[in-house]
């Protein structure tokens, strides 16, 4: 088992974060943005970034050359209609894509927004690191937490009509 910390303050012991999130047994703040047949999105629950969004699979799989083609076609849609949500109705212009392979939990993809305050940190792959921190650090606050969830709301009413 292990423990992780929540951006809401909140400690989980799971084997697998993706796996817990992907079953409800553990609820990301603002529920499931989008689920399809093989992907769970929802608000990443350790950074409290508006339109900071995980897909993760459902299956429990490493990289990328581990999915079906049914899976396959379901993450190219699942990412441009979450993509094209976060640009119609949070305004985001600019998202980075991660995903590793050696992570501690199973497939998932980190769509990461660009917003103007990121820009103090750079604008290249390295900026990523420091920005995610310092959300972690200092935008815990109510009112940014209010903002998030506000957002996943618009997310998942505009991607679930």
């Amino acid at each position: 088992m292990r423990r992780i910390t929540l951006s809401n303050g909140k400690t989980v012991e799971v084997e697998c974060l993706s796996c817990a999130l992907t079953s409800g047994l553990v609820e990301p703040d603002g529920g499931v943005v989008l689920e399809t047949e093989h992907f769970h999105a929802h608000q990443d629950v350790a950074y409290p970034i508006k339109g900071l969004i995980i897909v993760a699979s459902k299956r429990h799989i490493k990289c990328l050359d581990e999915l079906t083609e049914a899976e396959k076609a379901d993450y190219i849609s699942i990412l441009s209609k979450i993509r094209k949500a976060q640009r119609e109705v949070l305004g985001i212009e600019y998202v980075y894509y991660f995903y590793n392979e050696d992570t501690t939990h199973h497939f998932h993809t980190w769509m990461v927004p660009r917003y103007e305050w990121m820009n103090k940190f750079g604008r290249s792959v390295e900026s990523v690191r420091p920005v995610l921190l310092y959300a972690r650090n200092e935008m815990n606050t109510e009112e940014n937490i209010q903002e998030v969830l506000k957002a996943i709301q618009l997310l998942t009413m505009e991607l679930n009509k």
